[in-house]
């Protein structure tokens, strides 16, 4: 997910090949990539996670990190790294309320709501196709990382060399992922699907059969 504020217009930004961060960033990125695995880990341990320093509940936090929490990390630093080709400022800004909730609902109830925060990106004019391939970034990674993980899966010698945990982390690796960009994809609200069709119906439709193909 991606928050924009500039006038989609007809001038086009200047190419800037310089990817630029901040301290600012690389530590809203960190927080927001531990709180989302440690949701995940609760969710997934179970009755375990009431013991969040039990070992099944720390064994499912590295699981998580390497694939929910990879997931939503390269997503967002898609969305940033398209931006700032087209001269924009792009940031990540983690939502301290919203990770705590996640945290807080997956740790009591059980379940999952992962809305860690966004890339902000701003500047004056951008064409709505710029528009729609930065929305279409954060997806196709998540699609690309997905098919990074099913080409792991079918090395079975090394799977089963993982064990159990690391049998789940691939699993975890196909399905996160696509789901991640399937979700991401709804052509609703602020959900990167809305600009990717208002752009191009068929680079959206293209994208889902995409996802519904790996599935």
């Amino acid at each position: 997910m991606d928050s924009a504020f500039y006038t989609i217009g007809a001038q086009r930004p200047k190419r800037k090949s310089r990817i630029r961060t901040s301290e600012t960033e690389m530590q809203h990125l960190l927080i927001a990539w531990i709180a989302i695995s440690t949701a995940f880990a609760f969710v997934l341990s179970g009755s375990a996670r009431h013991n969040p320093f039990s070992e099944i509940v720390v064994r499912y936090f590295i699981v998580s990190m390497f694939t929910v929490g990879i997931g939503f990390l390269f997503h967002e630093l898609a969305h940033k790294v398209v931006a700032q080709r087209y001269g924009l400022w792009a940031e990540f800004r983690m939502s301290p309320t919203l990770l705590m909730l996640a945290v807080g609902v997956a740790y009591l109830a059980g379940w999952i709501f992962a809305a860690p925060g966004a890339v902000y990106i701003s500047g004056s004019y951008i064409t709505q196709e710029q528009n729609g391939r930065i929305a279409a970034a954060g997806p196709l990674m998540n699609i690309l990382l997905a098919a990074i993980f099913i080409m792991i899966s079918m090395q079975s010698g090394f799977v089963e060399g993982l064990g159990r945990y690391g049998g789940l982390a691939v699993y975890l690796g196909v399905k996160i992922n696509l789901w991640l960009a399937g979700f991401n994809m709804l052509p609703f609200s602020v959900l990167d699907g809305k600009k990717v069709f208002s752009w191009s119906v068929p680079a959206f439709v293209g994208i889902y059969l995409l996802i519904i193909l790996m599935w």
